[in-house]
C-alpha cells in the first residue's frame, strides 16, 4: 500500500511531476500567469519567464497550456527540449511542432522550411484569425542560430498584432545570452523573474497540495516547526519542498508519530534523505 493511501489521501500530494492541478498560485506565480495571459490575448509577441531550477516554471507552463488548449480561437504548441545542433534541425523541429510534416515531400531546404512556417502563421493568424502560441520550456538550451530563427518569426505581423505569441520559460542563464542579441532582446514585451517562496507561502503550498490530495483541511499533518525547517532547507524552492515533504510522509507512516515535526525533518536532512 502506498504511503499516501495509508494517510487517507486519494493521490500522491508531493509528486515532482508538473501537474497543473497542483499549480500553487503564489503571488509571483499568479502575477506571471496573469501577465502572460494579457500579452497573449493582445498578441504582442515575445514573453520570457525566468527563474532558477526548481522554482516552478514548468508547472506554470502546463497551467498555461491547460487554460488555453480548449479555446477555439487559440492554437497552442509546446517544445519541451529545444536543443538543436543547427538552424536546419531547429526548423525541422518547428515543422513537426506545428504539424506541418505532411507538407514535407522529398528534400527540403532551410528556405522551404521557413516558407512553410511563415505560410502557416499567416493562414492561422490572419485568414482564420486564431492566436498562435508557441511555448518553449528549457529555453536556456536555445543556441544563437535557433534564437535567430525565432527572431525572424516574430517579424511576421499585421498592423495590429504579432502572428506568433512566443513564450520562453528558462533558467536565468538565458538572460545574458539574449542581452547580447539586441534585436532579439528588444522584442521582449514581458520579462518576469519568478523567485522562491517565503515561509508563509511554503506553509500554504504544503496545505494546498495536501487538500488537493484529499486530506482533511481541518487537520494538521506538518507542525509549524517542521514547516520552518523545510523552509530553511529548501530556501523556498517548490521542487525541494515537494521532495522533502514526500520523504517526510513516507517516514511518518513507519514511525509512531501522527504529525511531521521538526525533529523528523532534521533527521531526514542529517541522513541525506532529501
Amino acid at each position: 500500500m502506498s504511503y499516501f493511501s495509508t494517510l487517507g489521501l486519494i493521490k500522491e500530494p508531493f509528486s515532482n511531476s508538473p501537474n497543473p492541478e497542483f499549480f500553487f498560485e503564489s503571488n509571483e506565480h499568479k502575477a506571471a500567469l496573469i501577465r502572460l495571459l494579457v500579452e497573449i490575448r493582445l498578441r504582442r509577441g515575445l514573453s520570457v519567464i525566468l527563474g532558477d531550477v526548481g522554482v516552478g516554471k514548468t508547472t506554470l507552463s502546463r497551467k498555461l497550456f491547460q487554460m488555453l488548449k480548449e479555446r477555439e480561437d487559440m492554437l497552442f504548441y509546446m517544445i519541451l527540449d529545444p536543443t538543436a545542433q543547427s538552424e536546419e534541425l531547429f526548423l525541422e523541429s518547428l515543422v513537426r511542432t506545428f504539424n506541418l510534416q505532411d507538407q514535407v515531400n522529398g528534400a527540403h531546404s532551410i528556405l522551404d522550411y521557413k516558407e512553410m512556417i511563415k505560410n502557416h502563421l499567416y493562414q492561422k493568424g490572419i485568414e482564420e484569425n486564431k492566436t498562435v502560441v508557441l511555448v518553449i520550456d528549457e529555453a536556456q538550451k536555445l543556441n544563437e542560430e535557433s534564437l535567430e530563427v525565432l527572431r525572424v518569426l516574430l517579424n511576421y505581423e499585421t498592423n495590429d498584432y504579432k502572428l506568433l505569441q512566443l513564450v520562453l520559460f528558462s533558467q536565468m542563464e538565458l538572460l545574458p545570452k539574449i542581452k547580447e542579441i539586441k534585436n532579439f532582446y528588444d522584442r521582449i514585451v514581458l520579462k518576469y523573474v519568478i523567485n522562491p517562496l517565503d515561509e508563509p507561502e511554503t506553509r500554504e503550498l504544503i496545505s494546498f497540495r495536501l487538500h488537493h490530495s484529499g486530506f482533511d483541511s481541518g487537520l494538521k499533518l506538518f507542525s509549524d516547526e517542521a514547516v520552518s525547517e523545510i523552509q530553511r532547507y529548501s530556501q523556498g524552492y517548490p521542487r525541494k519542498i515537494n521532495l522533502i515533504c514526500h520523504n517526510a510522509l513516507r517516514n511518518l507512516v513507519t514511525s509512531s508519530k501522527t504529525v511531521v515535526d521538526g525533529t523528523l525533518i532534521r533527521d531526514l536532512i542529517a541522513r541525506g534523505e532529501v
